[in-house]
C-alpha cells in the first residue's frame, strides 16, 4: 500500500461566516472549535487502539500501516472585522475599539469557557464601528494536547516506536509560535497582514489555560474575575475558613467554594452542578476545628489524605453566578512565582488583581502591623527586564487606591490623622535579593532613600508590572512585617502580636475593596491609562 505520511488528515473545512448578530457569531465560533477538537480526540483515540490510519478499509492494519498515518491536523477558529472608517469614539471607553482603519483578527480557543467575554467584546465593536464579524477557519494548527479535555492524559501505554511516532503525527505545542509580542508592544506588522484584536492567540492562551492547572491545583473554570495575590499561608488559612463560612450561609452572595484539587462546596441548600465532577485528586486536609495560632477563624492547613501535598501556587476560589467572586492566591516567595502566575492568570482577562502581602517597613515611624499603599514602585526584581523596560512608568491607578483606601478606613475604623497614622502611601521598592541587608556598602539603603522608599517586598513591584504590561487592573496593600533598618528583623517571637492583629483584618480589607470595586462597576474599573497608542480592541 502507497505511504500516507505525505497527506493531510483535516475535519470537513468551514468556510468564513459573516455575522450582525453577536450570539450566532459566537455560535459558529463554537461548531468550528468543537469540530476541530473532535477530529483530534478520534484520531488520537484509533491511533492509540492501533486502528487503520483514516481513510483506510477495516480490514486489520498491517505493520506497515500502523506506521503509516498521515499527518492529522485541525484548526483554530479565527474572528475578523474590517473597520474603514475613522469615526470618532468615546474617549470614556478603555476598551471595545481599534484607533483607527484596517483588519483586525485574532484566533479563539475555548469557546465555552470565554463565552460571556467574547459576547461583551463583539457587541462593543459593532456599537463602536458597526462592523460585521467575520468567523471562520484559520491557519494556526491547534496542537493535539490542547484539544484534550480536562483530566485526558496524553501520556498513554504505546510502545517506544508509536510514542517517537506521535509527533510525526499530530501537531505538539511549538512555544516558538507563541510570545507576549502584541502585549508588549513589539509584535511586527508585516504588509498585507491583519492587526491584532486581542493580546494573545488562541495557543498562547491554551498554554496558560494548562499551566494554570498545573501551578494552582485547579481548573480555569473557576476562577473568578477579581483575584487577590499573597505571599503567605497565613492569608490562605483565613481565606479558607471564611469560604467555608459563606457556604454554611444560606444568604450568602457567593454560590461555592473550590479548593486546590477541584474540590467544590456548594452553598448549604445549593445542589451540585455537573462541572463539580472535576474533582480528580484527593483533596487537602481540612483545617483542624480547634482555633490556630491566628485566633479567631485562623487555622492550620493539615494532611488527612495520604500524604497529599498543595500544588506549588494553590488557588482558592469563592464564586459569584456572574464570575466577580475572588479568587486567591498564594504566590509563595520571589518575583519569579509572580510573574509566572500573572503570565498565566492574564489570559482570562480579570477585572483587577490586588498584592495583599508583607513588607519591610523603610522608616523609622512605622510599626510592625502597619499598611502601605503602594503609589509608585522601584523595580529592582529584573524577571521582567526584557519585556517592560525600568524606563517605564508604572502609575498608580486612581479607582483601584480609592477604594483601598476608603476599605482600610471602613475595616479599622479610623479617620483623618488616625487612618494616616496606620496607613502609609508612597513609593514601594521590589528586590529579588532575599538578603539585600547583607550586600556591602549600604547600597541599596542609598537607593531605597534617593527614591523615597517607604517599605521593600520581593513581589508588589512584578505584580503591579504585570498589570500594566497585560492591561489588568492592579494594586498592592502591604503590612509592615519588619524593620530591618531599625533593628526589628524578622526573629522568633517578634511578630506573634502582629499576626494575631493584622491578618484577618488586612483579609478583610481586600475583601472589602473588590466588593466597592465590583460595586462601582467595569466601566470605572478599566482605566484608559492601560492603553498603547494603538491598542487592540479586545480586552
Amino acid at each position: 500500500m502507497t505511504s500516507t505520511t505525505s497527506l493531510l488528515h483535516l475535519p470537513p473545512f468551514v468556510g468564513p461566516t459573516e455575522h450582525s448578530d453577536p450570539i450566532t457569531a459566537l455560535a459558529q465560533i463554537q461548531r468550528i472549535y468543537a469540530a476541530a477538537t473532535a477530529h483530534l480526540r478520534d484520531a488520537l483515540r484509533r491511533f492509540v487502539a492501533g486502528e487503520p490510519p483514516p481513510g483506510h478499509d477495516g480490514a486489520a492494519p498491517t505493520d506497515a500501516e500502523r506506521t503509516a498515518w498521515p499527518r492529522v491536523r485541525a484548526h483554530y477558529p479565527y474572528v475578523r472585522v474590517q473597520v474603514d472608517s475613522r469615526r470618532a469614539v468615546d474617549p470614556g471607553l478603555a476598551w471595545g475599539f481599534v484607533a483607527g482603519p484596517g483588519r483586525f483578527e485574532t484566533t479563539i480557543t475555548r469557546p465555552d469557557l470565554f463565552g460571556p467575554y467574547l459576547l461583551a467584546q463583539f457587541e462593543a465593536l459593532r456599537a463602536n464601528h458597526g462592523v460585521t464579524l467575520e468567523v471562520g477557519t484559520s491557519k494556526l494548527p491547534m496542537p493535539l494536547h490542547f484539544a484534550l479535555d480536562e483530566g485526558e492524559p496524553l501520556e498513554v501505554a504505546l510502545p517506544e516506536s508509536r510514542r517517537a511516532l506521535l509527533r510525526d503525527v499530530f501537531d505538539l505545542p511549538d512555544l516558538g509560535a507563541m510570545d507576549d509580542g502584541i502585549a508588549n508592544g513589539t509584535a511586527p506588522q508585516r504588509a498585507g497582514e491583519p492587526q491584532p484584536l486581542s493580546l494573545f492567540n488562541a495557543p498562547r492562551v491554551d498554554y496558560s489555560l494548562h499551566r494554570l492547572r498545573h501551578y494552582t491545583g485547579t481548573a480555569p473554570e473557576w476562577f473568578q474575575n477579581f483575584v487577590l495575590f499573597t505571599n503567605y499561608q497565613f492569608y490562605i488559612d483565613e481565606f479558607i475558613a471564611l469560604g467555608r463560612a459563606a457556604m454554611a450561609d444560606p444568604t450568602s452572595e457567593y454560590l461555592a467554594f473550590v479548593e486546590p484539587g477541584n474540590l467544590v462546596t456548594r452553598r448549604v441548600g445549593l445542589p451540585p452542578e455537573a462541572i463539580d465532577a472535576l474533582a480528580n485528586v484527593p483533596p487537602p486536609g481540612r483545617p483542624k476545628a480547634e482555633h490556630g495560632p491566628l485566633g479567631g477563624q485562623g487555622a492550620h492547613e493539615v494532611s488527612d489524605r495520604g500524604g497529599y501535598r498543595l500544588p506549588q501556587m494553590p488557588a482558592y476560589h469563592l464564586m459569584r453566578a456572574d464570575r466577580t467572586g475572588i479568587t486567591m492566591v498564594n504566590i509563595g516567595v520571589g518575583p519569579a512565582n509572580a510573574k509566572t502566575i500573572t503570565d498565566h492568570i492574564a489570559v482570562l482577562r480579570p477585572h483587577a488583581w490586588i498584592m495583599l502581602g508583607h513588607c519591610a517597613g523603610l522608616r523609622n515611624s512605622q510599626q510592625l502591623g502597619d499598611y502601605v499603599l503602594a503609589h509608585g514602585y522601584v523595580r529592582e526584581d529584573h524577571v521582567l527586564d526584557e519585556e517592560l523596560p525600568l524606563w517605564v512608568p508604572i502609575p498608580a491607578l486612581a479607582e483601584v487606591q480609592v477604594a483601598l483606601e476608603t476599605a482600610v478606613a471602613e475595616v479599622t475604623q479610623l479617620r483623618g490623622h488616625a487612618l494616616k497614622r496606620v496607613l502609609r502611601t508612597g513609593t514601594v521598592a521590589s528586590t529579588d535579593n532575599r538578603n539585600w541587608e547583607l550586600l556591602p556598602d549600604n547600597t541599596p539603603q542609598r537607593r531605597f532613600s534617593q527614591s523615597r522608599a517607604i517599605a521593600l517586598d520581593m513581589e508588589s513591584a512584578t505584580i503591579a508590572a504585570n498589570g500594566f504590561r497585560f492591561r489588568v487592573p492592579y494594586g498592592t496593600l502591604l503590612c509592615v512585617s519588619d524593620k530591618p533598618l531599625h533593628g526589628e528583623i524578622k526573629l522568633p517571637g517578634m511578630a506573634n502580636h502582629f499576626y494575631r492583629e493584622r491578618v484577618n483584618q488586612h483579609l478583610l480589607i481586600g475583601l472589602r475593596t473588590i466588593e466597592r470595586l465590583r460595586e462601582a462597576g467595569l466601566d470605572q474599573l478599566h482605566s484608559r491609562k492601560l492603553r498603547s497608542f494603538a491598542e487592540v480592541a479586545f480586552q
